[in-house]
């Protein structure tokens, strides 16, 4: 039971595999605050050096939506069209803060994690309409983190405020004496100004809520040892599948092996443990080529294969385990194996230019040499 509940526990870091799934899904480590600091820290920095042009110009395009055209009042259909064409005006003079808003919201909200665009995010989910997963927000960790931020917000932006205001009261008292048009360009440096100060104390709730974000979505992307395994199942294939696999391979290697029999001048054996089957080129300098070699079932495969191509069988005991165990495949063999091959080797060439009724050539016996004999397990022997 113990063992199960440790299973549980998420306690294991998240793996690439993980990461990279969750970004599909549309889960990333995002901070809401650091974008609305960005997007309210630059607006209010745009109205500080931009505000009182701003402000003027809005202020005249009032002061002439209120100059009646007694020909306008008379034709009712005119108004709409007078209406879109002081509506579009104000478009295009809020339209620079509009579009550095869209690209600073932009920026910052792919400043944690990068850009990331899934439609997954938008499929329903049933554990968004889950009234258990509902309640566990409301009263989990997550909703007393926002609790704080929040608090801590509205901390902020009340003493920023006060400070401010208790700063700049003289100048908002002295606009009453002022006429329309500079009170307004002075209402706007100063409401910017003060709006500047006052969001800047929001990069102090950014700079805690960046960390605990990624803090947080570390922890959720945790994994317990079971997922782990899990997921190493699924990226590399179970062990019996595997095991299916290499076997596949091997059976694919051990036939293609086979088919080399045929190539070769001589199959050394045994007889029936080990074959090895060797091929030779008298035109070249290289020493013969083990194209085969096996053991038990796979050394009877070879045998069987040299009988129907023909290729001759040569039993030596000594020879063949040497072979088996000192030579890898498509390479030369040991060069003090050389001697004892040559003599076999000379012996199968002479059977294959034997005419008919010709006397057979005397059998060689083949000396392995001391260093090089082995027996059926592969352990060094002092003598055959």
């Amino acid at each position: 039971m113990a063992a199960e509940d440790s299973d549980l526990e998420r306690t294991e870091e998240p793996t690439a595999r993980r990461l990279s799934k969750a970004r599909e899904e549309g889960q990333l480590a995002r901070s809401q605050e650091l974008s609305a600091a960005a997007g309210v820290i630059v607006s209010m920095a745009f109205f500080y050096f931009y505000g009182n042009e701003t402000m003027k110009s809005l202020a005249l395009l009032f002061a002439q939506g209120f100059v009646f055209d007694f020909r306008a009042m008379d034709t009712p259909q005119v108004m709409p069209v007078i209406f879109a064409k002081f509506l579009l005006h104000a478009m295009v003079i809020v339209l620079p803060l509009l579009a550095l808003t869209l690209l600073v919201g932009f920026v910052s909200s792919i400043a944690m994690g990068g850009f990331n665009f899934t439609w997954n995010a938008l499929q329903p989910k049933a554990d968004k309409i889950n009234p258990l997963t509902g309640f566990k927000r409301i009263l989990g960790m997550d909703a007393l983190v926002n609790l704080g931020k929040a608090v801590l917000k509205f901390a902020v932006v009340a003493t920023g405020l006060y400070w401010v205001l208790a700063a700049q009261l003289d100048d908002y008292l002295s606009l009453a004496s002022m006429s329309f048009e500079p009170a307004m360009g002075r209402a706007g440096d100063l409401l910017s100004e003060a709006a500047l100060l006052i969001s800047l104390g929001l990069l102090l709730i950014a700079a805690i809520d960046v960390p605990y974000q990624k803090f947080q979505f570390m922890e959720k992307m945790r994994m317990t040892k079971q997922e782990i395994k899990d997921e190493m199942k699924d990226t590399e294939g179970s062990p019996e599948v595997k095991s299916q696999i290499r076997r596949r391979q091997r059976e694919m290697a051990a036939n293609r092996m086979i088919d080399k029999v045929k190539d070769a001048d001589v199959v050394v054996t045994n007889p029936e443990h080990f074959a090895v089957a060797l091929a030779y080129d008298p035109s070249g300098n290289e020493a013969p080529i083990v194209l085969a070699k096996g053991a038990d079932h796979l050394a009877f495969r070879i045998r069987e294969e040299a009988k129907r191509n023909g290729v001759e069988i040569f039993s030596a005991p000594p020879l063949a385990r040497a072979l088996f165990f000192t030579c890898d495949l498509d390479r030369p063999i040991h060069h003090e194996l050389y001697y004892a091959v040559a003599q076999v080797i000379a012996y199968v060439f002479g059977l294959q230019g034997l005419r008919p009724g010709a006397q057979r050539p005397h059998r060689p016996d083949p000396t392995v040499p001391e260093g090089m004999m082995f027996d059926t397990n592969g352990r060094p022997v002092e003598g055959d």
